[in-house]
């Protein structure tokens, strides 16, 4: 009966981490060995800032998790002591955070991420952590959007101009 009850947890931690994976805008794997509570509380209250949450979890139920998800590119990196940090708010907001603190903490190696459904390796994640906040990116897009009508605009308005000026002659 002992064993069937360890079974029965076991399986509810996979589904709560399941869900948390499907929830998730981006999940990140990053190894933290070796950092100190103080540093690990830090880094804990960095990310909830950011509206992300990291999980230590059993490896055997994070691959669980991630192949019942369909993440089963983040299991080759799931060994050794892990930390898994799932953004619910903004897709890169735990890749930012973890590079920012890994920038003066060492201890701390990213892994690889699933970002908007997509797998990530250590690289990837590293370029996608550069990227301005979305905001930026959608305010740079709007401007490049805009940018041949205000063109336009301008040269209409310099030709009704002309034209007006030719006509008053």
């Amino acid at each position: 009966m002992a064993n069937q009850n360890i079974i029965n947890f076991k399986q509810e931690e996979v589904k709560k981490i399941a869900e948390k994976m499907s929830r998730a805008k981006s999940i990140v794997v990053a190894e933290y060995q070796g950092l100190t509570v103080e540093k690990t509380e830090e880094l804990r209250g960095l990310l909830r800032n950011a509206g992300c949450e990291i999980v230590v979890i059993k490896n055997n139920i994070s691959k669980r998790a991630a192949q019942e998800t369909g993440y089963d590119s983040l299991t080759q990196d799931l060994n050794g002591p892990n930390g898994v940090v799932f953004a619910y708010e903004d897709s890169i907001a735990a890749a930012k955070v973890l590079y920012t603190f890994a920038k003066k903490n060492k201890k701390i190696v990213i892994k690889s991420g699933v970002v908007d459904g997509d797998f990530y390796n250590q690289d990837q994640i590293k370029e996608i952590s550069q990227l301005p906040p979305r905001e930026t990116l959608l305010a740079m897009l709007a401007t490049q959007l805009l940018a041949p009508l205000r063109e336009l605009a301008v040269g209409l308005d310099m030709l009704t101009k002309t034209e007006e000026t030719v006509e008053s002659n």
